[in-house]
Formats: structure tokens, C-alpha cells, sequence
């Protein structure tokens, strides 16, 4: 059966209960791509944020919001459970938070996008399953939907969540 590749931008996210969708981003660095997926419902979805927090910069965030995290999550999670997946049931797996050389020095925005989901998920009672973030190369992150399966690509290695 061939697959279709959904393509989850930089600030974007996609949801899908088809199981023929494998939803995809490329080039996580200092980004983080956050994985949800109900496997009773098979429903699930993809966030690829660049920023922590949404407070930094409440203008771009009415235009933006899934640049953020904060923001970005509760618009996916709200989809989610609006699509029948329930929040309790949620596999979670995130990639990213590189340390990348692009960015302004000593503002460790990887770091602080990891801190700031792992922050998110347990203020609503989610908890990472599995992630694969640091490092300082940047990764690809591909969703299975007809099983939630997670796959992450770095430097020529790919590994399952």
C-alpha cells in the first residue's frame, strides 16, 4: 500500500486519522516536532514549533501560534480531542532541541524548547513515551498513522521511538 507523505511545515502541524498518512518534517534543529497519537482512535498529529513561549511575542502569536509551544499544543490537542482522541490515551514522542550553530549564541533555544513541552505535557498530564533531542545535528521525524510509529533520522542513522 503506498503511503502518503503529509509534509509538516516549521510553525505548522497536521492531524490525520488515515492510516495511509505518515506525517513528516525535515530539518529539526533547535525546533522540536511533537508527535501525539491515540491508538484506540488511531487519531493523531504533528507540531513542529520554533519558540518556547508565546509570551515573547504576543503579536506574532495571533498570526502564528504554532510557532510557539504553548500556544502550538493547545491548538493540537484541542484538534485532536475535537477529531475523538482522548487526551489520557496519547503516545507522545518528541525530536529536536538541537544545539545548531545558526542561531544567536548563549540563548540555548533548544534547551528551552525542550524544557517548555516537557513543562506543557505534565501541566495537563502527559508524559514524553519516548524522545530523541540535544546533540547539535539537525534531524528528520516521520508518523507512521496506521500505528503511531515514530521514526527520527539524523546523519545518515535512523532510529524508532
Amino acid at each position: 500500500m503506498l503511503k502518503t507523505r503529509t509534509i509538516v511545515h516549521v510553525s505548522d502541524a497536521k492531524v490525520s486519522n488515515d492510516p495511509d498518512d505518515v506525517l513528516t518534517t525535515y530539518s529539526l534543529g533547535s525546533c522540536i516536532a511533537v508527535c501525539l497519537y491515540d491508538p484506540a482512535t488511531h487519531i493523531g498529529g504533528m507540531l513542529h514549533y520554533q519558540l518556547p513561549d508565546s509570551t515573547q511575542d504576543q503579536e506574532r502569536a495571533k498570526t502564528k501560534p504554532l510557532m510557539f509551544a504553548d500556544t502550538g499544543m493547545k491548538i493540537l490537542v484541542e484538534k485532536l480531542m475535537s477529531m475523538g482522541a482522548n487526551k489520557k490515551r496519547m503516545h507522545i514522542k518528541i525530536a529536536g532541541g538541537a544545539a545548531m550553530d545558526t542561531g544567536p549564541k548563549g540563548f540555548d533555544i533548544g534547551k528551552r524548547n525542550h524544557l517548555a513541552i516537557r513543562k506543557i505535557l505534565w501541566k495537563n498530564g502527559m508524559f514524553i513515551d519516548a524522545e530523541d533531542v540535544g546533540g547539535n545535528s539537525p534531524r528528520n521525524m516521520y508518523m507512521n498513522m496506521a500505528d503511531g510509529a515514530v521514526t527520527v533520522r539524523s546523519g545518515g542513522l535512523e532510529k524508532t521511538l
